[in-house]
């Protein structure tokens, strides 16, 4: 076998907290969590005090300022316990780089710091019944309206749907423009008019939950677009 040398000691260091972390917080529940299908929210946020959501994040976004080989370590660990339904790749190293590169200030400081506590959960939501992997295909549109957009359609097949308090949202806010008129939208579940659907029954990682969102007239701040302008969402 080829020896590994990507990782050093401080690395296995890391490794050795998350693999113990897991084996006592995680895999136990894990038979629970493919019944309920979901993880538990305190999961979440004993990682997020243990530096393990959003180690990429720079400090002053509560991250720990790390090179990604400290996601890569997580990834690997939550894989080689079985952990099917841990959503921390998603959350720590696809929606919080999102908003670290294009968020604003007022963006990054509001919700980074949470989502590296474990505070909140977040999702993308790029996915609908007639556009999957054809994103200017989508339908969802986010319409201008004084200092607000007015969001309307549904996605599906949503990781972390379910337990998500953030979600960005792709949504077409100029339908004229094609892909050119698709933006990123960071939406709060809470809001009104956001509706969380089912928890979708999958053959498999039956703990992870995946879900229908639907979306009635939710009333998006414009400060929420993610992006100095519209249609850089493509």
């Amino acid at each position: 076998m080829i020896p590994r040398t990507l990782f050093d000691a401080d690395l296995d260091g890391f490794r050795d907290s998350v693999r113990k972390f897991l084996e006592q917080e995680a895999v136990p529940y894990h038979e629970q969590w493919e019944k309920d299908g979901q993880v538990s929210r305190e999961l979440w946020q004993k990682a997020g005090e243990l530096g393990f959501l959003c180690p990429t994040m720079p400090e002053e976004y509560g991250g720990a300022g790390a090179d990604f080989r400290y996601s890569a370590v997580v990834m690997e660990e939550v894989s080689r316990a079985g952990l099917s339904g841990i959503g921390w790749t998603l959350h720590s190293d696809i929606v919080a780089p999102y908003i670290l590169n294009y968020g604003s200030e007022e963006q990054k400081k509001n919700y980074l710091p949470r989502m590296a506590a474990g505070e909140i959960i977040t999702a993308i939501a790029m996915s609908e019944s007639g556009a999957g992997s054809d994103l200017q295909g989508v339908k969802t549109t986010a319409l201008k309206d004084g200092d607000h957009y007015i969001l309307n359609g549904s996605k599906t097949f949503i990781t972390n749907g379910q337990m998500a308090d953030l979600a960005i949202v792709v949504a077409k806010t100029d339908p004229k423009e094609g892909a050119k008129g698709i933006s990123l939208l960071l939406v709060e579940t809470a809001w009104e008019g956001f509706e969380k659907g089912q928890n979708l029954n999958k053959v498999g990682m039956k703990a992870q939950d995946t879900s229908e969102l639907f979306f009635q007239d939710v009333k998006v701040p414009v400060a929420h677009l993610l992006g100095s302008m519209e249609g850089q969402g493509f």
